[in-house]
């Protein structure tokens, strides 16, 4: 893909409504939006970035979170080099579901489901008046679950958006012996 030294996939997964989809366009726009559409199985983006003088093509695949597009994600994760679970921090249960997501994401990855990079993320940290999720219980469940990291994140606000993908890339770049 035009002059890339690497191709990554990165699933994104989670409950409906946490801001998978505004965190992704807020990644790839720059822009808030609020009126987002409900995802109806995936959406692919492709953006482009570089990391310490490498071309990387991300291709961002956002899972629909509604249950009756659950069944769908063993077949699209598939093949991807990362993942980032999704969880909005003003509603507790959303949170409570990460061990069945990460069942059917690792699922779809076979023998590399352990090893594939996975970041918890907490959106709508602009929300703080409503926090139902502190950084202590992410992290011990970051541990549990053997995921490598946790971020905290607003798409309306910008705040770590960036981070996130770029700080899953440059793990997934390690892990694979590019950085």
């Amino acid at each position: 893909m035009l002059n890339a030294d690497a191709t990554y996939k990165i699933a994104i997964f989670g409950e409906g409504g946490v801001g998978k989809t505004t965190l992704t366009q807020r990644y790839l726009t720059g822009i808030f939006k609020l009126d987002t559409q409900l995802t109806m199985g995936a959406e692919i983006f492709i953006k482009y970035l570089d990391i310490e003088g490498k071309r990387i093509v991300l291709q961002i695949w956002d899972f629909g979170g509604e249950e009756r597009f659950r069944f769908l994600l063993p077949t699209y994760a598939h093949g991807s080099n990362g993942g980032i679970f999704m969880f909005d921090t003003s509603r507790y249960s959303t949170l409570t579901k990460l061990e069945g997501w990460l069942e059917v994401f690792r699922e779809g990855l076979g023998e590399q489901g352990k090893k594939i990079p996975v970041l918890l993320v907490g959106g709508k940290v602009d929300l703080s008046q409503d926090q139902q999720v502190f950084r202590e219980d992410a992290m011990n469940l970051v541990k549990s679950h053997e995921m490598y990291d946790y971020l905290e994140c607003s798409a309306k606000t910008g705040h770590n958006v960036s981070l996130i993908f770029e700080s899953l890339v440059r793990r997934i770049m390690e892990r694979v012996g590019f950085l």
